[in-house]
């Protein structure tokens, strides 16, 4: 089948076509990124058709998908976008929103990222598939497979929630616990794909899962009457998430569905594990990996993100930054956001409160900015005894 797009290297700029079961570049060792020079401008009429469709691939007009392919699917997308006016008041904010990516299938943004890049894969005929995960995406990955038919090896750290590592087993993913942190769970995966032949699906060791997180921006666009917000603050592991919404941005602005300049976009991570904070402060284009990473946000605990340089370049390019929260911090704002608007924050959704109130403290958002904190994941995952400190 003809697919109407292409990937191309974020280092060198290298293209190649879609088929197969692509990796890194082989010439750089940097993300491929998908593109699609062939494929006629989503209209203004696909953009009303798109309301009447339900879930993430309502936005097919954007996606990897070629004609009477079928995605592998839980309903995934259409996630609340909320605002809150309680936390907003107390912080000095007047239009503070909250995308809960908690109402995802899998309990995560990740559902996202994986439907697409398990659909992609079982499509060009991988039957195994292994990942590292941090958390969330070896839920989602486990999902996914099951729901395409295909076994799922997960690397994850021991130090991992216990309510994440029980959704894992409960979708049948093949769980192996190591020491140590999600980037020696790569270095095992990897080991594993390269022995056994499996689909590696590793945050940008594939091309579509960043399709997938696109949504992200294109829902939010979507729901705000194809408008976008003056701030997006995110919590960054591996960043896809990011890299995505900010792909969304310049598609939708290109196709002519927005014409609102992109948000100034935010990296949160916590002071445990920083390595874009400190790469963004040192004006560097890469980061290097951060020693002894540890967060109670098991998502923020990625020391060597592989998409640093795309990160840095989205942070940069929309006039927006990186900060650095506590733990304490983070956990307070997660538990006083819940109580204050009923959302269940995870300590991920909680640095991003609390990045907003420091980045409201220094200056950095005005009260009338129209603000969106995301909540990747649902707090209950993390709730067993010992994951989180006391209050």
């Amino acid at each position: 089948m003809s697919m109407d797009w292409i990937l191309e290297c974020s280092g060198c700029g290298a293209s190649r076509g879609p088929g197969g079961l692509p990796s890194v570049c082989d010439a750089c060792g940097r993300p491929w990124l998908v593109r699609y020079p062939d494929r006629p401008a989503p209209s203004l009429t696909s953009r009303a058709e798109v309301r009447r469709g339900q879930g993430m691939w309502r936005y097919r007009p954007f996606l990897p998908l070629g004609p009477g392919e079928r995605p592998v699917t839980l309903g995934e997308g259409d996630t609340p976008l909320l605002e809150a006016p309680r936390i907003g008041r107390r912080l000095g904010l007047s239009d503070l929103w909250v995308k809960d990516e908690a109402a995802n299938p899998t309990g995560s943004f990740k559902a996202r990222g994986l439907s697409a890049a398990v659909t992609r894969g079982v499509l060009a005929g991988a039957r195994h598939f292994v990942l590292p995960t941090a958390g969330n995406a070896g839920v989602a990955a486990s999902a996914y497979g099951a729901r395409a038919g295909v076994p799922v090896r997960v690397y994850a750290p021991s130090t991992t929630p216990l309510p994440i590592l029980d959704q894992i087993r409960a979708f049948g993913g093949d769980l192996v616990l190591l020491e140590g942190h999600i980037g020696d769970c790569g270095k095992a995966a990897r080991a594993y794909a390269a022995e056994t032949g499996a689909l590696d699906l590793s945050t940008l060791r594939e091309p579509y899962r960043i399709e997938g997180k696109k949504t992200l921006g294109l829902e939010l666009a979507m729901q705000f009457g194809w408008s976008l917000p003056a701030v997006i603050l995110y919590p960054t592991g591996g960043g896809t998430g990011l890299i995505g919404m900010w792909k969304a941005f310049a598609e939708l602005r290109a196709a002519g569905w927005v014409t609102d300049p992109p948000p100034r976009m935010y990296t949160v991570q916590a002071t445990g594990c920083a390595p874009m904070v400190r790469a963004f402060d040192a004006g560097a284009e890469g980061a290097t990996p951060w020693p002894d990473p540890w967060t109670v946000a098991s998502g923020l605990r990625v020391p060597g993100p592989l998409g640093d340089r795309l990160i840095l370049a989205a942070l940069r390019e929309s006039g927006g930054g990186a900060i650095a929260v506590t733990d304490e911090e983070l956990v307070q704002e997660a538990r006083r956001g819940s109580a204050e608007e009923g959302v269940d924050f995870s300590p991920e959704g909680g640095a991003a409160l609390a990045a907003a109130r420091l980045l409201r403290e220094q200056g950095a958002l005005r009260p009338k900015d129209r603000v969106v904190v995301f909540n990747t994941g649902a707090g209950w995952l993390y709730r067993s005894p010992g994951d989180l400190p006391p209050s």
